[in-house]
């Protein structure tokens, strides 16, 4: 039988150089398509390290039709998870268009050129964040989607429909978006991880910094939320377990033990932890200080979510494996790593 080929837009990023590792290991043959706005060659030679495969990377940009095209036509492949896209919620509020954009262009470009060329699997890297201000926790997929707190989340949602709508219109095409949380952590060589251009968007890599003397300071960006502690409450997910989930989507979808064509999951650890408590418990695994401080809201933020994972767990036979205190390990093993602390 032929080896199943994977390409993994957007592979050169964080949870996309994990996820062409996970891929590798289950026996895919993989191609990485980046155009390193927001990621690094370095990530790629991080998965060759681990795989001790040299994987073909081809630097394109989703937005262009024209080389995405030629990318297709270079390479046969039958599945594509597509993670290309601009992903801070703070930095959509304030750049909206950027991101209306660049998603939503190199997602119709992926699903077009898909239907176009006979490509017929789709696993859609979505979020939680289309859940918007849950009425209740634990989200379940029959949560109803509210109305997006952010540009970010809304081109999640519209993504989303977007493949519904493609996946009932035209035979042949298949599609699984996953709506992860809080994804966090490295992969346990060291060898990939996390790696922010410029001023860390997400929690953890800003922890990382701050207790590796990059930052002077964590600001912790709100207290007085009805929470226990008055921080914010996510669901944090290892990286690698996240990953994972990935190769599950796809083997449902070439098993031929579907229900639908079009499915969704939440991945997730089903435990919501403060921002505090994340803070703390870093400072506990690691044995480090993390200098933090108070300030005001961010825009686009919600109060609470976490995932209820129990259709992913029953259905695509995945569930979250790795510890919060082994993430958190890695997460400062990998920037140890960038640092030369190690």
């Amino acid at each position: 039988m032929e080896k199943q080929c994977v390409l993994v837009t957007g592979g050169a990023g964080y949870i996309g150089s994990h996820t062409a590792v996970e891929l590798i290991a289950a026996g895919y043959d993989v191609v990485i398509a980046d155009d390193l706005s927001n990621s690094d060659l370095r990530a790629v030679e991080g998965v060759r390290r681990i795989t001790g495969v040299e994987v073909p990377f081809e630097q394109v940009d989703c937005c262009d039709r024209e080389a995405l095209g030629r990318l297709f036509r270079q390479y046969r492949f039958d599945s594509v998870i597509h993670f290309a896209a601009s992903k801070a919620v703070g930095e959509s509020v304030h750049e909206p268009l950027k991101y209306y954009r660049n998603n939503l262009t190199s997602f119709l470009n992926v699903v077009e050129l898909m239907r176009a060329t006979g490509r017929p699997n789709i696993v859609f890297s979505s979020s939680c964040t289309v859940y918007g201000e849950a009425d209740a926790q634990p989200v379940t997929e029959r949560t109803p989607r509210k109305p997006a707190t952010s540009p970010y989340g809304n081109t999640k949602q519209m993504c989303e429909d977007v493949l519904r709508d493609a996946v009932a219109a035209y035979e042949g095409l298949r599609g699984i978006a996953l709506r992860y949380f809080n994804p966090i952590g490295a992969h346990p060589s060291a060898l990939i991880g996390e790696q922010p251009q410029g001023m860390p968007q997400n929690l953890v890599p800003y922890v990382t910094q701050t207790a590796a003397g990059i930052r002077e300071c964590l600001s912790i960006f709100g207290d007085d939320y009805p929470t226990p502690d008055g921080s914010n409450i996510r669901d944090y997910i290892d990286v690698t377990d996240l990953a994972r989930a990935h190769v599950a989507a796809i083997r449902r979808m070439c098993g031929g033990a579907r229900r639908a064509d079009y499915e969704v999951f939440n991945i997730g650890t089903g435990r919501g932890v403060s921002v505090l408590e994340l803070v703390r418990r870093f400072e506990q695994v690691n044995g480090v200080k993390v200098n933090h401080r108070i300030v005001g809201r961010r825009e686009g933020d919600i109060v609470a979510i976490w995932a209820d994972p129990t259709l992913a767990n029953e259905v695509l036979g995945w569930r979250a494996e790795r510890t919060l205190d082994q993430t958190l390990a890695s997460a400062w093993a990998w920037q140890k790593h960038l640092c030369g602390m190690e």
